[in-house]
């Protein structure tokens, strides 16, 4: 057995696993959230707790990393964690670390580890240039590990398969990890690496209607067709304008004015499946938002099957979701943790449901939480504030009720896009404006700099 240090990272949802899927790209989104809207965020006073979050990430994603072509992807195991039903602090659940390396590939992984750690580096740039290039070194790494040994990470990490199966594969991962690392370094191989290799690894083949932890097309697409509208591709803009043909087409069909819409609830949430459908909701909301933002910019407009949007069109829709997500919904309930006057109670969370050991340090068995805490018919001892739950269902009704954890189970990777989208509306008409450098300067003190 080799041990390993692992101390840190996120939890995904409202297990004691360390996932490593999920948690890379909820660091991804919260830098891209940062890194498009952290002007916004400083203004509200928010953006060192924002980066010091992204740190948390990254500074476990490091640890997770110790040789070029091994990467630990998960913590625990879903099948025993769910046996029990325990604070963080009682686990008796194996601590088991799982990896991928050259003999046991996880591109996927991989790769979206790489995102995390490019997207990352360039929010550290300029306050803490050493552990930026600490980052960026990793994301090179990792970028080479996933494109060199190739395949999927569940085939390596079986024990995964039944909670973060790839269904997408990898192909969508390396495009993204390319995209992420052209943006944090300007060097054209990643650039001419997305070029190259659109077709065959889906990037203008795929139309897609979701975004979210495995399917990450329409977020390369969105990313793709920055590049273009910046200029910035190169010989490799007849290939490009196929990545923003198919931004485009997942726009459309979130609008509802596509060839193929996205399923909406009647009172007009967008809908994709019953266990955790918010996810889809945040990070669609986030690609709508960062795209009205883009074509503003550039000065242009979106063209669907229906007719022409305006960018504003993108940004009030998104908007919506929001307001839906906040209360503003059949049910009145607001689906955030502690916001509004109504909202979840009996959360799908362990730490949530059990009462703090500094409260009451009795011991929390495996079997007996679930027969103390879990099956109890009451609000949760500790709020969970800020956290988004699953959500309701395709006809807009909830159950707040904890072993309906298909509703009432939150996520990180619920939240992390919700943070750009939050602080651009927050910015209100003071409008699209990226993270300035020098904003970063005044930021030390959230920050332990390594």
């Amino acid at each position: 057995m080799v041990q390993v240090d692992l101390v840190g990272g996120y939890y995904d949802a409202g297990d004691n696993v360390k996932f490593g899927l999920p948690m890379a790209f909820t660091v991804t989104m919260m830098s891209w959230s940062i890194i498009e809207y952290g002007k916004q965020m400083a203004s509200s006073g928010e953006l060192g707790h924002a980066i010091s979050a992204v740190k948390w990430g990254t500074d476990y994603l490091i640890k997770a990393h110790p040789q070029p072509y091994v990467l630990y992807g998960e913590v625990g195991d879903g099948n025993t964690d769910h046996y029990c039903w325990q604070r963080p602090e009682d686990m008796t659940t194996s601590r088991a670390a799982y990896r991928i390396d050259a003999s046991h590939p996880g591109s996927d992984l991989a790769g979206e580890t790489a995102a995390a750690m490019a997207a990352a580096s360039v929010i550290f740039r300029r306050y803490n240039p050493s552990y930026s290039a600490e980052l960026l070194k990793h994301a090179y790494q990792l970028f080479d590990f996933a494109n060199k040994y190739r395949g999927k990470y569940d085939s390596s990490i079986t024990v995964a398969q039944k909670y973060y199966r790839s269904v997408s594969g990898y192909a969508d991962e390396l495009l993204w990890a390319a995209a992420w690392l052209y943006k944090a370094t300007n060097n054209y191989y990643y650039l001419n690496y997305l070029g190259n290799n659109g077709n065959s690894l889906g990037g203008t083949g795929w139309a897609m209607t979701e975004f979210g932890w495995d399917v990450k097309y329409a977020g390369v697409q969105t990313l793709v067709a920055k590049f273009l509208m910046q200029g910035k591709s190169g010989h490799n803009t007849a290939i490009f304008r196929k990545y923003q043909e198919k931004a485009e087409f997942f726009m459309c069909s979130c609008l509802g004015k596509g060839t193929r819409n996205v399923q909406r609830t009647p009172g007009g949430l967008i809908f994709r499946q019953r266990w955790n459908n918010m996810q889809f909701v945040t990070s669609a909301s986030f690609l709508l938002t960062v795209y009205s933002d883009y074509l503003s910019s550039a000065g242009k407009i979106l063209r669907c099957a229906s007719g022409n949007v305006a960018p504003s069109q993108l940004l009030s829709f998104a908007k919506s979701q929001v307001d839906y997500i906040l209360g503003d919904n059949p049910r009145a309930t607001s689906y955030m943790v502690g916001y509004g006057n109504s909202f979840p109670r009996q959360v799908h969370h362990r730490a949530a449901s059990i009462v703090s050991i500094k409260q009451n340090p009795s011991f929390v068995s495996c079997r007996g939480g679930y027969a103390t805490w879990f099956s109890r018919k009451a609000s949760d001892p500790n709020l969970l504030t800020g956290a988004l739950v699953g959500g309701p269902d395709a006809y807009d009704n909830f159950a707040d009720q904890r072993d309906n954890h298909e509703q009432t189970e939150p996520a990180t990777y619920n939240n992390a896009p919700l943070l750009g989208t939050l602080a651009r509306l927050h910015g209100g008409n003071r409008g699209y404006n990226q993270l300035r450098p020098g904003l970063l300067i005044k930021i030390n003190d959230f920050i332990s700099v390594n």
